[in-house]
């Protein structure tokens, strides 16, 4: 791991709930992180009926890697033995030490999630039979304009926009947008006006659609 990588500072609340001190906001529900991403990311991009070879999944918010894990989970769950290919962009991202006590909830991930762990340990980059990911480290307003693929879905899971602004900044949704394959999809636990606005003006198709828990919408797009 390089020394010049600012690891975030974590704080742990509500059942050991991660919560970014910079942000003041909690890495996952508090009611099932996992159950929310399943439900916002998978489902909202539809994945289990979408998955082909060569997948590429790309996340604004690497986080725990919770994510990341139930993404490569349902890949393997729906038979695929090439790997699912997923680009994460993170400025802060956790210690592996705090990553590993998150996602202690839940132990059916671990046995992956150890694989992770094992490969981070020697940089941002896991290569498995059925995962090749890549975990960008810097600011996205500068590291995905510079990146040179092009997403099937992305999961926008950047902390809540009034608290991160950055990562739903205009110019970035633009980015977005055009690394997005044509057809492609986004979902976000978001349904902030201005946050579909922006997605909008990029391009996307954007529809509010019910959200997980105590969260009353959520928002989808394609782009056409």
């Amino acid at each position: 791991m390089s020394d010049q990588i600012k690891n975030a500072q974590i704080e742990w609340r509500e059942g050991n709930v991660p919560v970014a001190l910079a942000f003041d906001d909690p890495y996952f529900s508090v009611d099932d992180g996992l159950a929310e991403t399943q439900f916002v990311f998978l489902d909202g991009n539809d994945l289990s009926n979408r998955f082909c070879d060569g997948f590429h999944v790309a996340e604004l918010g690497f986080g725990t890697g919770l994510n990341l894990l139930a993404c490569w989970q349902a890949w393997i769950n729906a038979g695929f033995k090439t790997p699912l290919r997923f680009t994460s962009f993170e400025a802060f991202p956790m210690a592996l030490t705090d990553m590993h006590k998150a996602l202690l909830h839940w132990p059916a991930l671990m046995p992956l999630a150890e694989n992770m762990f094992k490969q981070l340990e020697n940089g941002w980059r896991i290569e498995t039979p059925t995962l090749c990911a890549n975990i960008v480290i810097g600011d996205a307003r500068a590291t995905v304009p510079a990146w040179e693929g092009h997403a099937d879905a992305w999961f926008l899971d950047g902390f809540s926009p009034p608290k991160n602004p950055e990562l739903w900044d205009a110019d970035l949704m633009n980015s977005v947008y055009h690394h997005t394959q044509t057809g492609g999809t986004f979902a976000t636990y978001s349904s902030a006006g201005f946050v579909r606005s922006r997605l909008g003006d990029a391009g996307f198709n954007v529809t509010r659609v019910d959200g997980f828990g105590r969260k009353r919408h959520m928002s989808v797009g394609i782009k056409p």
